[in-house]
């Protein structure tokens, strides 16, 4: 009887305990990312640094599943791959890593943050309807940016804080379609084997940009720093990072496993100012808090609106 009372007690904690703890996992280390991507293109071309870390993490990732031959993608399934990949990695990770060139890595963070709307904005521009939930979390989380911005107003002066804010806000934008993407055409085979694909994919495509435009460097002239930062991406953010994103999404109900979203940008601000030295000011910490707070408005909004378009199908 003891015997097998302690089995369910393990068998739950289990089924609760590990799914949180790849949550928390997420939260945090997905939030020092921005960190090693900010130190990694101090030293070396963002876009270079990005093909690198996806290119060994692809083939990490695919190496793997050969190894276990899995199957592989077939037929319109390798569509999906190839715009996930650019969506998703060339362009969402690709600009978003060269962003923080020119931008603090805890504004970068932030701005990464509000790709839920964009969500909604893009799903409006598709005829369908807002909900007021919605509507107001988008007006909080707009207020809350303002607040960020209201001691950054000087640096739009800067051409180069401009173009880090457009190359943020363009990641955003392309991290949101390839998120609505996957909702509409999901893969029927290994998620796991999908995303390293979409990995090397990616890389040979930024790999090409970098070659075409000279903008890439001897790989033997990239210094040790930029190289710890690569490691790190590749280990911590695009492998163990990913694992446990795709295990907390297949395990916890959509309420918990989006905390992660409002965690990273508080982790990257925190890191940045210590690490960094850069700017913890009132206005952050205020405008920050305002638009994750809007934030979770409109992610409770697109949540609930789902909800009911599967139960009236139901």
């Amino acid at each position: 009887m003891r015997t097998k009372i302690k089995a369910a007690f393990s068998t739950r904690i289990n089924a609760i305990g590990l799914p949180i703890l790849a949550l928390c996992f997420v939260s945090f280390f997905w939030g020092t990312t921005w960190i090693a991507s900010k130190e990694g293109v101090k030293h070396m071309p963002a876009l270079q640094l990005a093909a690198i870390r996806q290119f060994i993490g692809g083939i990490l990732y695919v190496a793997f599943f050969l190894y276990k031959k899995e199957a592989w993608p077939k037929g319109k399934q390798w569509k999906t791959i190839v715009i996930l990949s650019v969506l998703n990695f060339a362009l969402s990770n690709g600009l978003s890593t060269w962003g923080v060139k020119y931008i603090s890595s805890g504004l970068g963070a932030i701005i990464n943050a509000v790709f839920p709307i964009w969500i909604v904005i893009i799903s409006f521009f598709r005829g369908e309807k807002l909900a007021r939930l919605a509507i107001f979390g988008l007006m909080i989380s707009f207020g809350g940016v303002c607040v960020i911005f209201y001691e950054h107003l000087t640096d739009f002066l800067q051409p180069d804080f401009r173009f880090g804010i457009l190359l943020s806000l363009t990641a955003t934008i392309s991290w949101a379609f390839g998120s609505l993407y996957t909702k509409k055409k999901a893969a029927t085979f290994n998620p796991y084997f999908s995303l390293g694909l979409q990995m090397l994919i990616s890389s040979l495509m930024l790999f090409a940009v970098t070659g075409a435009t000279g903008t890439g460097v001897n790989i033997l002239s990239i210094p040790a720093i930029s190289w710890w930062s690569i490691a790190y991406l590749v280990i911590i953010g695009s492998v163990l990072t990913f694992i446990a994103f795709i295990y907390m999404l297949q395990k916890l109900p959509a309420e918990i496993n989006s905390i992660y979203a409002y965690i990273n940008p508080i982790v990257a601000v925190l890191l940045g100012a210590l690490i960094f030295g850069e700017s913890l000011t009132m206005a952050i910490a205020i405008g920050g808090g305002i638009t994750i707070f809007g934030l979770y408005m409109v992610n409770h909004s697109i949540r609930k609106t789902r909800r009911l378009a599967a139960a009236s199908i139901k």
